[in-house]
């Protein structure tokens, strides 16, 4: 049976015992609707509450809820109990609450949500033993300091992480940690590799169609756009401060973005990924579709990313290109003119001055 989570908007009347009650109403009568109500979590600060119930469909739940107390939730997402699990922590309600006869659970849903990026910087001089063995470096020291900042793996890939954690302040001294000793190794040797660390926070129930959606893709566009830094929103840095006694994150490794900063960074972001594969668009097209001069748009690119406007479209495009000869999906010709190359010449030249080889050569040496 399908699994699915709810969103509730609670009024500020409503406390977490009263969250607790409304659940216990829900399964009195959950087997007249073919549910079964597995856990909630509730946040008094931020007024709201989730249900984790399994169900025939949304409706089922929709007739359970208004059964049951009349508070019909304002959003509904179905999901898998196991990227639950490893977002929350749990997909059953913990043992301390129930032995409390209503078992309030004044647990939030709320989660610090980390992508961290692994990005090739160069592949002179080096072959793939070298550069997988570096990628395992780097894996291994995650995976090390993991479990020491209580934070939860919810998907893995050789040069890609996605992890939750329920307090910022682990999330941040996670990626302080990561950051400083990874930079400490690479003092040792040349490393071919960048570490780019996303952080952001939200719910898990948004009005998009997937769990922490919107936290997920904001935390990735950080690590998209913003090299060689740990990049932190608006959110992460105020709680952070908040949990440490206003000590402020005003380290040289950590890019704070300000509000302005990240609804920029967004602008800039749904018009590039609309547009980056057409030839024909370029720096022009960012002040004519954002509504900035090009003097300003110029000033806020450099300064959101430490690229003028034109090298930022061309880099995202070879990082496409990348992903593209990656999967072995397209000849060289293609690649080209799929991430809006003019010709397969000018890709192989731009390609080359960026990795410091050209793509033939790429294909042989570490495409399999």
């Amino acid at each position: 049976m399908p699994i699915y989570m709810d969103r509730h908007e609670i009024p500020e009347e409503i406390t977490a015992a009263h969250v607790a009650q409304m659940h216990r109403e829900d399964l009195k009568i959950e087997h007249l609707y073919g549910c079964k109500g597995m856990t909630y979590w509730c946040d008094e600060k931020r007024r709201t509450a989730f249900c984790l119930i399994q169900a025939p469909n949304i409706k089922a739940i929709q007739d359970m809820h208004n059964h049951a107390h009349g508070e019909v939730p304002h959003r509904i997402i179905e999901v898998e109990g196991s990227i639950v699990e490893s977002f929350l922590g749990r997909i059953e309600d913990p043992e301390k609450s129930q032995k409390t006869e209503l078992n309030i659970i004044n647990d939030p849903a709320f989660r610090t949500i980390m992508v961290i990026g692994l990005r090739k910087i160069s592949f002179a001089g080096i072959d793939s033993e070298c550069l997988n063995g570096e990628i395992l470096q780097y894996n291994k020291a995650i995976l090390k300091s993991i479990e020491k900042f209580i934070g939860r793996i919810v998907k893995q890939k050789s040069d890609y992480f996605l992890l939750s954690f329920n307090s910022v302040t682990n999330a941040v001294l996670f990626a302080q940690e990561i950051y400083s000793d990874l930079k400490a190794s690479s003092k040792e040797v040349d490393t071919v590799i960048q570490l780019n660390i996303g952080l952001h926070a939200g719910v898990p129930v948004t009005e998009k169609d997937g769990i922490f959606e919107d936290t997920i893709k904001m935390a990735e566009r950080f690590c998209d756009v913003i090299y060689g830094k740990i990049v932190i929103s608006p959110e992460v840095r105020e709680l952070y401060e908040s949990e440490n006694l206003n000590v402020k994150l005003d380290h040289e490794n950590i890019k704070s973005l300000n509000v302005g900063d990240e609804k920029f960074l967004n602008l800039l972001m749904d018009y590039t990924e609309k547009e980056w594969t057409n030839a024909a668009f370029n720096s022009s097209d960012f002040s004519k579709n954002l509504g900035f001069s090009k003097s300003q748009l110029y000033r806020k690119i450099i300064a959101l990313t430490g690229k003028s406007p034109n090298s930022f479209i061309k880099d995202y495009r070879l990082e496409k290109a990348l992903q593209l000869l990656n999967k072995n999906a397209n000849n060289i010709s293609e690649t080209a003119f799929k991430t809006g190359f003019n010709s397969p010449a000018y890709f192989s030249k731009c390609f080359m001055d960026n990795f410091g080889i050209l793509p033939s050569e790429y294909i042989k040496s570490y495409v399999i």
